[in-house]
């Protein structure tokens, strides 16, 4: 007769897991690669000034205009991405969060991708286990549903004229 009583009542926080390999030599690098691209996207981010219009700032890396918003005079769905990106670089959070919510949520990953992939990079210890196991299918499901919202607000309040930072 085995004794299973005993394992089955231990909880499951007691339990030890065993400790994961350390991050290869090609992991931290491509880690590192991942943190410093982060980064120069935020120190670009820095230097731009937001788009007082909530639109248009990416005018200022020498881009054009966005084409759907000049032809149809409604935000295409990146519209205020850049502005976003520019005003949580500027600390100013409840302003991206207001101009393109997507891209607040972008840049503050973009934040985490730099420290968590310099964590990596550093310490050859990998994270995954701190990442939720959610399937690719609900992963692009979120994304999607939350790109679709974003959109909606941007073309509500580009409507209603209060498109502003």
């Amino acid at each position: 007769m085995s004794d299973t009583s005993t394992s089955a009542t231990v909880p499951a926080i007691f339990v030890l897991e065993a400790r994961a390999e350390p991050a290869s030599a090609l992991d931290r690098f491509v880690a590192g690669a991942m943190s410093l691209a982060a980064l120069a996207l935020l120190l670009v981010a820095s230097w731009l000034s937001p788009a007082s219009g909530g639109v248009d700032t990416h005018t200022q890396l020498g881009l054009a205009k966005c084409g759907w918003l000049s032809r149809s005079g409604v935000p295409c769905m990146t519209c205020g991405m850049t502005t976003s990106f520019a005003l949580v670089a500027d600390g100013r959070l409840l302003a991206a969060l207001w101009v393109q919510p997507l891209g607040a949520v972008l840049a503050l990953m973009t934040v985490f991708t730099f420290w968590i992939a310099g964590y990596v990079a550093v310490t050859a210890r990998p994270v995954w286990r701190l990442l939720p196991r959610w399937s690719a299918g609900y992963t692009a499901l979120l994304v999607g549903l939350a790109a679709s919202l974003a959109w909606g607000w941007k073309i509500a309040i580009h409507l209603l004229g209060v498109d502003g930072c």
